[in-house]
């Protein structure tokens, strides 16, 4: 039997805001705030990767390291990500994207979010909302059971986010039906293409530009 689906970007899309560095600075304040004496590094890092020294993959890593450190256990970890997953869900949610979950549950969907945003965090979010499932960036788990400042796999981002939503889907062992994707972003171009139905979700200049050329669905969620 054929699932269908509605597949989710996180920041900027069901979120109002990003969320990494707010998590990470969540972290930071509540388990270290020393660690805020590192903000000008990370400033550095954004810099490099503004100056295209480094890819968004290292830019990740490097605030990881010096925001919440090299290897943190998941028992540290928990508070500090259901208490962030709750204030995003309180106060960094967009009005559309409750509703659009709950219709899309309505109709019979499973709801997916597929986010850059590390599965770390983007789990307990997804909780809160009502996803099904959770598609994100993930992290290096040692054989000390500790999770690590190093991303495992690819950054799901652009072309990756695609290799890896399609990786999902014929490992989950369901059949695709209809898929309908929403993003805020044209980095997602890729998914777009790839779903039956796309929908740009209060898009910047380039999405709305693709969109009007390609035809997809425009909606606001503010």
């Amino acid at each position: 039997m054929k699932t269908d689906f509605a597949i989710y970007d996180m920041d900027r899309t069901v979120t109002r805001h990003a969320t990494y560095t707010p998590f990470l600075l969540h972290c930071a304040v509540r388990r270290a705030p020393w660690r805020l004496l590192l903000l000008p590094f990370v400033a550095l890092a954004m810099a490099a990767y503004a100056l295209k020294l480094i890819d968004r993959a290292r830019l990740k890593e490097i605030c990881h390291r010096l925001l919440l450190g090299h290897k943190r256990h998941p028992r540290e970890l928990k508070p500090l990500v259901d208490s962030f997953a709750e204030k995003t869900a309180a106060s960094n949610v967009r009005p559309g994207a409750r509703a659009a979950i709950a219709r899309d549950k309505a109709e019979g969907r499973r709801v997916v979010m597929a986010t850059a945003s590390y599965r770390l965090y983007a789990e307990a979010i997804s909780a809160q909302l009502g996803f099904d499932d959770v598609i994100g960036t993930g992290s290096i788990i040692g054989l000390d059971e500790r999770v690590h400042a190093k991303i495992d796999g690819e950054n799901c981002y652009g072309p990756a986010k695609l290799r890896m939503v399609t990786d999902w889907l014929e490992k989950s062992g369901l059949e695709r039906g209809h898929v309908r994707f929403y993003s805020d972003h044209a980095s997602d171009a890729p998914v777009f293409e790839w779903a039956d139905e796309a929908v740009a979700v209060n898009p910047h200049g380039p999405l709305r530009t693709l969109a009007a050329e390609r035809g997809w669905a425009i909606e606001d969620w503010s």
